[in-house]
């Protein structure tokens, strides 16, 4: 039996399909579109070779063979690993500090605190390291500090053009995506926790160690993913601030897409660094779910 009303609501389902499909294509759609196909292109890419500045469109694994047998290549990648771990861990106890003070405020002075946070993400990237650049170098902010409180008698060219300038650089640069994960997971820790764990006679620092600190672990997982991940690919601040003596896996990188031109050759280094971070994040995730199930 077959009516106006039927055939209304045929038409009406159809619509419905064809909305949800519309929703899922734009969904998946697009991270495939500007992710995905840009990924899986550079590693076809990284198969291939560069002979006489000619593209070779043969597949091979020399590439990543020549990454092997290269000592200054792996020893780059594995000083940048080991930088980005420190900034890493730099970022950990500054960043947890922070958080723990700003999420112990009231009222607006919590959130102004928050905004003042979010504002540095909102600038230029290279405006922030150029503002880096300037307190580093031997007429900047921090050398002038120094020789104020008379721990030098003169400017010093240690802290600009080298590996240690990187390293603050990136803590500086990094900091906020340190301090708002953790920030929201200790916001999210219920007020009735921390009371009833001083009911119970703990102290401060018991409270701390046995309630804060295991609650807001995976705010402080995700933060150190953000800030490893972001530190070991990052190419600008090593060559506005790292100099000759601060070069890194990611100015290796550039470099083969610039100088060099040879594309399936920073190809294949982007790969091997895609696999580091992609490493970092399921670590991290696996990380985060298993505190999560022990709540």
């Amino acid at each position: 039996m077959s009516g106006p009303g039927l055939q209304t609501t045929a038409a009406e389902r159809t619509r419905e399909r064809g909305a949800e499909l519309l929703r899922l294509a734009l969904i998946f759609g697009l991270p495939a579109v500007f992710i995905v196909i840009p990924l899986v292109t550079f590693l076809i890419y990284s198969f291939w070779r560069v002979e006489d500045g000619q593209l070779v469109r043969e597949f091979g694994l020399g590439n990543y063979v020549e990454f092997l047998r290269s000592d200054s290549y792996r020893f780059v990648f594995g000083r940048t690993l080991f930088m980005s771990l420190q900034v890493t861990a730099i970022n950990l106890v500054l960043g947890y500090a922070a958080a723990l003070f700003i999420s112990q405020r009231r009222g607006r002075t919590k959130y102004l605190m928050v905004l003042a946070l979010i504002v540095p993400l909102l600038m230029s990237y290279i405006i922030k390291i150029y503002a880096m650049r300037g307190l580093l170098g031997t007429n900047g902010q921090l050398n002038q500090l120094l020789m104020a409180i008379g721990l030098l008698s003169e400017p010093s060219d240690l802290f600009l053009f080298n590996l240690t300038a990187v390293r603050i650089t990136l803590s500086v640069v990094l900091l906020p995506f340190m301090i708002l994960p953790i920030f929201v997971a200790l916001e999210r820790i219920p007020a009735s926790f921390l009371h009833a764990s001083a009911d119970l006679g703990a102290s401060p620092w018991q409270t701390f160690r046995l309630v804060t600190l295991p609650m807001s672990l995976p705010g402080a997982v995700a933060g150190a993913m953000f800030c490893y991940v972001l530190a070991s690919g990052d190419f600008l601040a090593p060559e506005l601030v790292g100099g000759t003596r601060g070069f890194t896996y990611g100015r290796a990188v550039f470099s083969q897409f610039g100088m060099a031109f040879n594309w399936p050759f920073g190809a294949a280094l982007s790969v091997i660094l895609l696999g580091v971070a992609m490493s970092v994040i399921l670590l991290a995730g696996r990380l985060a779910r298993s505190r999560w199930a022990d709540r």
